[in-house]
């Protein structure tokens, strides 16, 4: 086997497995740590003499410290680097770790499908961190109601009656469904009934059970490049052969799609506020992917991705508003509008497929948990959802304009925001500086950007910008996170 060593780190990668170099960068210094053979507070090298050690790209290193930052292995010393972590996340007692026998067992080999997933890119993982400026993907739970919230709960928990403490069926309370059903048709122009509403367990289950009961293996799909990894997760889970379409202003590229692979059985799209880029999809380009999907006869899913939050910008019909043929499969989440931790979602599905859907649904997880699902009903037709999106329309309606105001007097045009209409993150083009080099700088400071480049799976050359959330933080901690964010640009550019 073709190997190569990590002299400092004593850690091997076959760079011949093809997508897993990050993962095996992560396993093999994980273990270097947990072996004792790195011991808690030692320096480890740079992620650019790491790549260049391994023989992987920056990003690569980059992405797989920054997976071991988040768990808790590594910590960050500013103007110092990256050390090993003085108490470790681990319950096992290093005794154990020790004794563990030098000859790995032989197990099976995974299967070429395990081995797909195993090698792609992990969602973040935060567990234990506080949010820090610019987180992406968190909305402000500050300013959530959680005395309202826990009152309900503890009503609905003090009334739950045994039948309601038992299993429930694989579509979702019906108060919950009817809840959602009257929300998205108002809101979002749908046109649904509470029986075509499945409650599920966030939006990427959503997309998993969709995907496994659309698509057969080694179906062509859509998907937006740049674009959301957990989407390539869930097409390799259900073992589609992606085809990556481009993302312009105007949102995802049909005439390229077609192009790309005109007889595709599926695409994945967000199109109010497409991820990472933060553009909406314009009408015209709407229409014709509708047009296209009837022609192809494919499947369209619809991640209605942070349709909530606008600023100034008026709303497009949704792909599932505009659809005639029952084409379209509609995903929406509470996850940013609520908080994350609910894990509560909804997919719309067609009336042909809801048979179907149930099945599947019932041969995977059964049902989120029905306390959860009472509560959110109780809010929604209690009037408070509505309330409390008012208000966070008008609150990251204000952290946007401080994270704008902030890159404008702190980074002295190094850092230039693109306009922003709706969703909670920015993007912001870098001039005269590199964004991976610049998102090792912020991470040293405490900083959370990610480089756009984290985001695209194919050849295309990303463009040098920084994906920076906004909503989970205050004004001013904005203005403080820009000022160190500047720092850190100011440090990448030096070298």
């Amino acid at each position: 086997m073709a190997e190569r060593e990590a002299a400092s780190l004593l850690i091997r990668i076959d760079p011949r497995a093809r997508g897993a170099l990050q993962q095996q960068i992560y396993s093999g210094i994980r273990k270097a740590i947990l072996d004792g053979v790195v011991e808690p507070g030692t320096r480890l090298p740079s992620s650019r003499a790491l790549a260049a050690d391994l023989g992987v790209s920056r990003t690569t290193s980059l992405l797989a410290l920054d997976q071991l930052l988040a768990e808790g292995y590594l910590t960050t010393r500013h103007g110092s680097g990256t050390f090993v972590a003085l108490e470790l996340p681990d319950d096992l007692p290093r005794t154990r770790i020790a004794a563990r026998p030098a000859r790995a067992p032989r197990h099976p080999p995974l299967s070429r499908r395990g081995a797909a997933l195993a090698a792609t890119r992990p969602s973040a993982r935060r567990a234990g961190i506080p949010v820090r400026p610019f987180r992406i993907g968190t909305p402000a739970l500050d300013l959530f109601p959680v005395r309202l919230w826990s009152q309900l709960w503890n009503r609905r928990l003090r009334s739950a009656s045994a039948s309601q403490l038992d299993y429930g069926d694989g579509v979702g309370l019906p108060a919950l469904r009817e809840a959602i059903a009257a929300h998205v048709r108002a809101a979002r122009g749908t046109q649904c009934e509470p029986d075509q509403v499945y409650v599920v367990a966030g939006s990427q289950r959503a997309m998993e059970l969709i995907f496994h009961l659309l698509l057969d293996p080694g179906d062509e799909a859509w998907v937006e490049e740049p674009g959301y990894p957990g989407t390539h997760n869930a097409l390799v889970s259900a073992g589609a052969r992606i085809r990556l379409v481009r993302v312009d202003a105007d949102g995802l590229d049909v005439e390229a799609g077609m192009r790309r692979s005109g007889q595709a059985r599926l695409v994945y799209v967000t199109p109010s506020h497409q991820f990472p880029l933060g553009v909406p999809m314009s009408l015209p380009r709407r229409l014709a992917l509708l047009k296209w999907a009837a022609a192809a006869g494919a499947w369209v899913v619809e991640d209605d991705y942070d349709s909530e939050f606008r600023y100034g910008a008026r709303p497009i019909p949704s792909l599932h508003g505009l659809d005639v043929d029952g084409r379209v499969v509609y995903i929406g989440s509470f996850s940013k509008t609520l908080f994350p931790a609910l894990r509560l979602g909804f997919m719309i599905v067609p009336p042909d497929l809801q048979e179907a859907m149930l099945a599947v649904r019932r041969g995977a997880d059964i049902h989120p948990p029905r306390l959860d699902q009472a509560v959110l009903a109780d809010f929604m037709l209690g009037g408070h959802f509505e309330r409390h999106l008012r208000r966070m329309r008008g609150a990251y309606r204000e952290r946007l304009e401080a994270l704008e105001d902030a890159a404008v007097r702190r980074c002295d045009g190094m850092l230039r925001l693109r306009p922003t209409r709706t969703g909670l993150h920015a993007v912001g083009d870098l001039v005269g500086v590199d964004a991976v080099r610049v998102y090792e700088q912020a991470a040293a400071r405490g900083v959370e950007v990610m480089p756009l480049a984290a985001y695209c799976f194919g050849r295309m050359r990303a463009p040098n910008a920084l994906v920076l959330g906004f909503g989970a933080v205050r004004p001013d901690s904005l203005d403080a996170g820009m000022q160190r964010l500047a720092a850190a640009i100011e440090a990448a550019r030096r070298a």
